[in-house]
């Protein structure tokens, strides 16, 4: 159960980071308010977001 629930974590954050990246680079203009379209910072965070969540997926993968 608990590895099923971290799986599932490691996809949520490399979802929610490419998102932020591609807010973050102007490439997804949505939600058209949103703070996060074309500023950089958050592209960044979003990559180190989705390479988290591919290094849990990973972890979990060996086990």
């Amino acid at each position: 159960m608990r590895h099923t629930i971290l799986v599932l974590a490691g996809i949520l954050a490399i979802l929610i980071g490419l998102l932020w990246v591609a807010q973050g680079l102007d490439l997804l203009n949505w939600p058209p308010q949103s703070f996060m379209i074309a500023d950089r910072q958050w592209a960044l965070r979003g990559a180190v977001l989705a390479g988290v969540g591919a290094i849990l997926i990973a972890a979990m993968r060996r086990r």
